[in-house]
C-alpha cells in the first residue's frame, strides 16, 4: 500500500492539501495548504476551465514541496447520492444484488449513468430476524468522476482513493466507536451536509443546497460591500448581536435558521429512530464557516445541544504547526480525511 498519498480537497472557494506520515497510531504533518480556487472550478463545462484548475492543482502541489503523485479526493457531497439503508442480514453476494434494487428506489437518475459503491457499516454477529445490517450506499454521477480524474491527470497526478466529502470527515474527526453520539454539520461554501454518529458509525447523512457563500452574500448586500468585504466583515466581526449594532447577526440570520432547521430535523429522526438509546450528545461545526465568531453559540443556543468547532489536527503527534495552519483547522478536515485514508 502506498503510504505516500496526500489528501486533496476541491471546494468552490478553495483547494486544501494536507500530506501526512503515519507513527505509531498518530501522525507527523509533512505538509499543508489552502490556495485560492479558479473562479469557475469544478462547476465548469468549459476544457479550457479544466485545464485551469488542473494547473492550480500542479502549482500549489509543487509550492509545497510534495513530490508524490498519488493523491486520494473527495466527491462533492451535494452532486452525489448518499444514504445509509437499514437492511435484513445479508451475505456479501445477497447484498451484491439487493444494492441495485435500493439504489433504484432512492436514485432519482438512471442508474446507468451511475457509479455506484456500497460499504457495509454494521453486521451483526449475532443474528435474529429483527436484526438489520447497516450499509452505506453512494451513488456518483459518472461523468462527475470522469471529469474529476480527468483533472487529476492532467495536473500529473494518479487517484489513488476517490470517496465523499462526509467519509473523509467522519475519519478525521471520529476516531473509534468511543466517540460521543453526535451531529456533524459542514457549512461548504455552497452546500451543507449532515452526519449522525452512533458508536462510530455514520447512521445518516443528508446534504442541503446552502452554505457560506449564501451569508457573504447576505452581508454584501446589506452593507454594500463587495464579496471579498463581506468575507472579510463576517471573520471579523462574526454574528454577535454586539457587532455592528447587530445587523450582521440580522443579515445572516436567514441562512443560519435554514441550516438550524435542518439540525433540528435531524436530531428529530434521531430520537424518533432511536428513543432507547442516549441522546445526541454534541453538535461539530466543520468547513470553513465554522470559524464564523459567535456561530457555535448559535446553534448550541438555539438547539439547546453542547456545539464546537472541529479540529482534525488532534491525530498529530507532538510537533510545531504553524499558527495559520492551527488557526484554519475547520477548513482542513476533509484534506486531513484523505491524507489518512491509506492508514486504515
Amino acid at each position: 500500500m502506498n503510504k505516500e498519498s496526500f489528501g486533496l480537497d476541491i471546494g468552490a472557494t478553495s483547494i486544501k492539501i494536507v500530506l501526512l506520515d503515519g507513527k505509531d497510531k498518530s501522525f507527523v504533518l509533512k505538509a499543508a495548504s489552502i490556495t485560492p480556487a479558479p473562479l469557475k472550478g469544478m462547476m465548469s463545462s468549459s476544457p479550457l476551465d479544466d485545464e485551469q484548475m488542473a494547473q492550480v492543482i500542479a502549482k500549489a502541489v509543487k509550492d509545497i514541496g510534495i513530490n508524490s503523485k498519488t493523491v486520494n479526493i473527495a466527491l462533492p457531497e451535494n452532486q452525489v447520492y448518499t444514504k445509509v439503508l437499514d437492511m435484513p442480514v445479508l451475505s456479501d453476494r445477497e447484498l451484491a444484488s439487493a444494492i441495485y434494487w435500493e439504489a433504484e428506489q432512492n436514485i432519482p437518475v438512471p442508474l446507468q449513468n451511475i457509479t455506484l459503491v456500497w460499504n457495509v457499516l454494521k453486521r451483526p454477529v449475532q443474528q435474529t430476524s429483527a436484526d438489520k445490517m447497516q450499509v452505506l450506499m453512494v451513488g456518483a454521477p459518472t461523468v462527475l468522476v470522469n471529469k474529476y480524474q480527468k483533472i487529476m491527470q492532467m495536473a500529473g497526478l494518479t487517484v489513488g482513493g476517490m470517496e465523499t466529502e462526509i467519509l473523509s470527515i467522519l475519519r478525521s474527526i471520529v476516531l473509534d466507536e468511543n466517540y460521543p453520539t453526535s451531529l456533524i454539520v459542514n457549512i461548504g461554501a455552497i452546500s451543507t451536509s449532515f452526519a449522525i454518529v452512533r458508536n462510530g458509525i455514520m447512521i445518516f447523512t443528508y446534504s442541503m443546497s446552502i452554505g457560506g457563500a449564501a451569508i457573504n452574500r447576505a452581508i454584501a448586500t446589506d452593507f454594500g460591500l463587495t464579496p471579498q468585504q463581506a468575507e472579510e466583515y463576517k471573520r471579523v466581526y462574526g454574528i454577535s448581536g454586539k457587532s455592528l449594532g447587530g445587523k450582521i447577526g440580522r443579515a445572516t440570520e436567514p441562512i443560519l435558521n435554514s441550516i438550524l432547521a435542518e439540525i433540528k430535523k435531524s436530531i428529530a429522526f434521531y430520537s424518533q429512530k432511536y428513543k432507547n438509546d442516549a441522546p445526541i450528545r454534541q453538535i461539530i461545526l466543520c468547513g470553513g464557516t465554522a470559524k464564523l465568531p459567535g456561530i457555535e453559540l448559535y446553534f448550541a443556543n438555539n438547539s439547546g445541544i453542547e456545539t464546537g468547532i472541529a479540529n482534525p489536527w488532534r491525530i498529530l503527534a507532538s510537533q510545531q504547526v504553524p499558527k495559520e495552519i492551527l488557526d484554519n483547522a475547520p477548513d482542513y478536515v476533509i484534506a486531513v480525511g484523505l491524507a489518512m485514508r491509506d492508514y486504515e
